[in-house]
């Protein structure tokens, strides 16, 4: 019997059109079906739990305290994640690690693994961690090698404020109940997970770079302490454990990582401000998306960690800037030369030849652009010193004037004296009097600018473009003189800084050698400049209404220095 064929419906056609099209998509993505997969791509997915650097990265171990003798660049690489520990000890072939863009910190993944703390720089007061670790209050440094790292007492204190006294001292002297040094196997019996449950270790990161500010609001809440001490010692620390690169091209640009957040960890919210409101505002502008914590912040870490009733966690952070005042004092050059911390940073970093001329330019630009500051007058110093470098091979007679030794034109060479008659400790009114008829006859006869400053009636703008263009700062000792870390470095600029004879402090005589300019202390008649500059002293008079001076001394300083008379 012949069957007769049944039309194909809808139904079938489709059902024939699915099967083609699977077989076709099979065969496209995984190949004929043979035997032979000479022609397979294997992709591996097994992770190593172990950082393995490139063939030519050296292995990373904790530098040597003083010195900053390695690149660091490696530790922006991130070890590869690790998988949940398991009870199977074989090596695991390595991933091939992907690098990060340059300007992206690291990323650690805690979970599994507790990575040992590094130093990255350290000098006394000045320490930049990799992988620190804070619980109840105490910083742990987790490290099977505890004698490659400094002394505690010259990384941290207890935070107290500062008293010089003998009780005093000894309370601020650190214990390990402010900074402890733990194995690896004793921090995971303190915060790691049970691995038989493959549970996290109770460790929670604080991603990025931060700075951790351990000092009370004593000083930081005063403009110069705070911008000129400790945020001065800060970049060139942050800078110079880096390596950082600033050109003369682009001076408002660093390689350095960015910062991310700032913790004050012993002030609070008012107690890191000053009165007029420059710290926050230079640091708002210097630092737009920065995080500000401050002590009460950092206390609900400390409770968040504590609990008697829960199990033992901590705080990872990442990379971390720790400074402390106390440790600081207790280095040779602020405790015994400068009273500056700042100055452990700088010249550590400058020791070690990681510190480029134009690392404090970034900051300058930064707040400079924020206040409105052109950036024709922002590259006054770059290019004023670029001239004068190159002067041998400017042609006679195109140097003319005092070109020739500041590479500025007369016209922009702009002398600021700021006036104190209305504050404490202030010129004897007769001689600010002569003072100002001295300066303004001075700068009619060479054709320079002049700037009598009241810094009360000024905006922080208008300070702050002033300060921009000024050459030569003057004033009696105060916190008007700050100001100078917004100056232009150029070769002739210059900081005169007025006291009551015998009178001398190392405030702005030190900032303003550590920028490249040249400071003057003034006793009326006389003057004082490296390297014979008077011991501190502060006697009777220093802080009062009687300050005398005699101006013809401050204008031949003045018309000194432009001319090239005293140079660095």
């Amino acid at each position: 019997m012949v069957g007769i064929a049944r039309p194909r419906t809808l139904r079938d056609v489709a059902l024939i059109c699915l099967g083609a099209a699977a077989m076709h998509f099979l065969t496209a993505f995984l190949g004929p079906f043979t035997a032979d997969h000479s022609s397979s791509i294997i992709v591996k997915t097994q992770v190593s739990s172990e950082y393995v650097p490139d063939a030519d990265q050296p292995k990373v171990f904790a530098a040597p305290a003083q010195h900053d003798v390695h690149n660091h660049a490696h530790l922006d690489v991130p070890p590869a994640p690790a998988p949940p520990p398991t009870r199977d000890s074989r090596q695991q072939p390595a991933q091939e690690l992907i690098r990060p863009p340059v300007d992206v910190p690291a990323a650690v993944d805690t979970s599994y693994t507790i990575p040992e703390t590094t130093v990255l720089s350290h000098a006394p007061g000045w320490t930049v961690f990799r992988n620190i670790y804070m619980s109840n209050g105490t910083m742990y440094i987790v490290t099977s090698r505890p004698s490659s790292f400094p002394d505690i007492a010259l990384i941290t204190s207890t935070g107290l404020p500062a008293e010089n006294t003998p009780e005093n001292i000894a309370a601020r002297m650190p214990t390990s109940e402010d900074m402890a040094f733990i194995t690896p196997d004793e921090a995971r019996d303190l915060w790691g997970g049970d691995l038989d449950r493959l549970e996290k270790n109770r460790i929670w990161t604080v991603p990025g770079n931060t700075f951790i500010i351990n000092e009370p609001a004593q000083f930081l809440g005063h403009y110069y302490h705070f911008a000129a001490e400790w945020l001065f010692g800060a970049w060139a620390f942050w800078q110079g454990a880096w390596k950082a690169v600033v050109e003369p091209a682009d001076a408002a640009k660093t390689s350095a990582p960015p910062v991310h957040r700032a913790i004050f960890a012993n002030s609070g919210a008012h107690g890191w401000r000053d009165g007029p409101g420059f710290n926050s505002y230079i640091f708002r502008a210097a630092f737009p998306a920065l995080t500000v914590e401050v002590q009460e912040d950092w206390d609900d870490r400390i409770i968040a960690t504590s609990s008697p009733t829960a199990p033992h966690r901590a705080w990872h952070f990442d990379t971390v800037l720790f400074s402390d005042r106390s440790a600081s004092f207790r280095g040779p050059i602020c405790g015994s030369q400068t009273q500056r911390i700042a100055a452990e940073a700088t010249e550590h970093m400058r020791k070690a030849g990681n510190l480029t001329e134009l690392w404090w330019e970034p900051i300058r630009r930064g707040v400079l652009r924020f206040a409105g500051v052109d950036e024709k007058t922002q590259d006054v110093g770059v290019k004023a010193s670029t001239l004068v470098a190159a002067r041998k091979n400017i042609p006679v007679g195109e140097a003319e004037g005092s070109r020739a030794t500041s590479g500025l034109h007369d016209k922009d060479i702009v002398i600021t004296y700021i006036s104190r008659q209305a504050s404490r400790r202030h010129l004897l009114d007769p001689d600010h009097e002569g003072l100002v008829k001295a300066l303004e006859e001075m700068v009619v006869k060479h054709g320079w600018e002049l700037n009598v400053v009241q810094a009360e009636k000024l905006s922080k703008e208008q300070q702050l473009s002033i300060a921009a263009r000024t050459t030569v700062m003057l004033g009696v000792h105060g916190n008007g003189l700050t100001h100078l870390i917004m100056m232009p470095v150029t070769p002739v600029s210059t900081v005169i800084e007025i006291f009551y004879p015998t009178g001398f402090a190392h405030d702005y005589h030190w900032t303003t050698h550590a920028l490249g300019m040249r400071h003057f202390a003034i006793w009326n008649d006389t003057y004082h400049t490296y390297p014979n500059e008077p011991q501190v002293s502060y006697p009777d008079g220093f802080q009062g209404t009687e300050i005398p001076v005699y101006p013809p001394t401050v204008v031949k300083v003045i018309e000194e220095r432009i001319a090239g008379l005293h140079p660095l």
